[in-house]
């Protein structure tokens, strides 16, 4: 199972439901996300994290955090997803430095369950997003603009103040995982089995391997080179490190090795992805000069 990186565009917002069983694939983007779900129950993993989201339920995904949705009995359920890149607003808002209107998509608490009044304003904000997307009347950028920045006072208001705000808990119902998580995340450049993290956190292969899925959606290894495969992607666009000296710097020991494991991932080879890369990079600035 791959992770999958999305380029997003400046502003993205849409309603469905969904009535399928199938898992939708780990992935990040470089934009903010909000989803609220309207009616149902599903799962979300949030980078080591796992959210029970029910109806009245917002999720705040930062900019490149890993997440997934997890629906293992394919429920249906409705859900409404917004995604901005912090750009969109740029040329609308005014920079202040001691107001950050973006500070709860970087905290820990990434879920709030509303409460009846404010589910209907959130509700109300986003139908008009969707409506001045689907019509295009003159000026609908703008007004989407301001509908989105009204949306994000709000929200702030809510977390900064803690106004009838209800913190949704991640599931720690098995805080082994959750330690598990934690620890491949920091140890990621480092050699790591199954048979390592069984070891070290007194808990058997097998019932390690099953709890870990239902609770993440992966397998132990799945999860360990998605975090390996994220950071390596990062390292050949942004650095100069040779393909050996990333792949020893995200814990492979053997370059034919992370190139299996990269390609089978990502699709292309790690050179293929460096110069795609930096080819969209020339092709942006370029785009942009006057």
């Amino acid at each position: 199972m791959g992770i999958n990186f999305y380029e997003s565009l400046p502003f993205y917002i849409s309603r469905e439901k969904k009535t399928h069983s199938s898992i939708s694939s780990a992935h990040y983007h470089d934009a903010y996300e909000i989803l609220y779900l309207i009616s149902g129950q599903i799962y979300y993993y949030v980078e080591d994290r796992t959210y029970q989201i029910v109806s009245g339920v917002l999720l705040f995904i930062n900019m490149n955090d890993l997440h997934k949705l997890v629906n293992i009995n394919g429920a249906t359920f409705e859900r409404v997803t917004l995604i901005f890149k912090k750009d969109f607003l740029s040329t609308f808002l005014i920079e202040n430095e001691g107001y950050n209107l973006f500070s709860y998509f970087h905290s820990h608490s990434n879920a709030i369950k509303l409460g009846g009044y404010d589910q209907t304003f959130i509700e109300y904000h986003f139908n008009k997003m969707i409506q001045e997307e689907t019509n295009k009347l003159p000026g609908y950028d703008y007004y989407q603009k301001v509908l989105l920045t009204e949306l994000l006072l709000f929200l702030k208001r809510k977390v900064d103040m803690g106004l009838n705000l209800n913190l949704v808990e991640s599931n720690r119902a098995n805080k082994k995982i959750s330690l598990i998580l934690e620890f491949i995340n920091h140890n990621y450049d480092k050699h790591v089995s199954l048979e390592d993290l069984s070891q070290n956190f007194s808990i058997s292969p097998s019932h390690l391997s099953r709890t870990f899925k239902d609770v993440t959606g992966f397998t132990c290894i799945e999860y360990l080179n998605n975090i390996r495969m994220k950071e390596a992607r990062s390292l050949l666009k942004d650095s100069k490190l040779s393909v050996s000296d990333i792949a020893v710097r995200v814990g492979f020991e053997n370059l034919t090795h992370f190139g299996r494991i990269f390609k089978g991932t990502v699709g292309t080879t790690p050179l293929q992805y460096r110069k795609m890369s930096r080819a969209s990079e020339c092709c942006e600035v370029i785009s942009t000069k006057p």
